[in-house]
């Protein structure tokens, strides 16, 4: 689930750098994974709402597929459907490997700690997420003219993807 943002300001600087910082993240750790004994992939997941049962995630399943069979007339009803339904977040993890240890690390949750200040991460199980706290944007990471500080940015980035190799087992 994205952090909580409650102003327009705050969502406008998050739109502005959560690109940049996927970016500069993604880089960071391979950088890390160069110099590393540690072997990492990508995965793709979805992550669903807390209040998803497989009741749920099996309807959403169900109506998306026949949502690619279904006549126009049919379409409009299924996504009407769909609409009022809990959707899935899509996450993606960065899978570490080495010596028969695997860590994952939710690659959102990382650029969230570089967009923003003092963010922690909620609690979540495999495939659930909980109600994310309310953010601040790390507003350091913006210069005086609006624009990203790609200095600022990739230090922090790189500071964060440090800290995840220099927590790895062994």
């Amino acid at each position: 689930m994205p952090p909580r943002l409650t102003t327009s300001t705050a969502w406008q600087q998050a739109e502005l750098l959560m690109q940049p910082a996927f970016i500069r993240t993604i880089d960071n750790i391979r950088k890390q994974l160069d110099t590393s004994n540690w072997q990492g992939s990508y995965e793709d997941v979805q992550l669903w709402p807390e209040e998803a049962t497989k009741m749920t995630k099996a309807r959403v399943a169900q109506l998306q597929q026949q949502l690619e069979m279904a006549s126009p007339e049919k379409k409009l009803e299924i996504e009407q459907a769909l609409s009022q339904l809990p959707q899935p977040y899509p996450g993606y993890l960065l899978c570490l490997e080495y010596q028969g240890q695997q860590v994952k690390v939710d690659l959102w949750e990382l650029c969230y700690q570089v967009c923003f200040v003092d963010y922690l991460a909620p609690e979540a199980t495999a495939d659930h997420l909980v109600e994310s706290p309310e953010v601040k944007i790390d507003t350091s990471l913006i210069d005086e003219a609006g624009e990203v500080d790609w200095h600022r940015l990739d230090e922090k980035a790189q500071q964060q993807v440090a800290r995840v190799f220099d927590n790895l087992p062994g």
